[in-house]
């Protein structure tokens, strides 16, 4: 599993192994201050960021 978060240090905390930074507290996929297009490539990224993480080795 991976967990996107904008709070790294409360992942850890829990013990989540695999995390990816999200754009923010408030919207953590996304920002409404981009045009659409610009927010559908933001996804895009973190999501493949999060693909990426799921294939690699939980770290401890």
């Amino acid at each position: 599993m991976v967990q996107v978060t904008s709070a790294l240090p409360i992942a850890k905390m829990i013990g989540s192994n695999r995390t990816v930074l999200g754009h923010g507290i408030v919207h953590v996929a996304g920002d409404p201050s981009l045009l659409p297009e610009e927010e559908k490539n933001l996804r895009r990224k973190l999501v493949k960021q999060a693909m990426t993480a799921l294939e690699s080795e939980e770290k401890e």
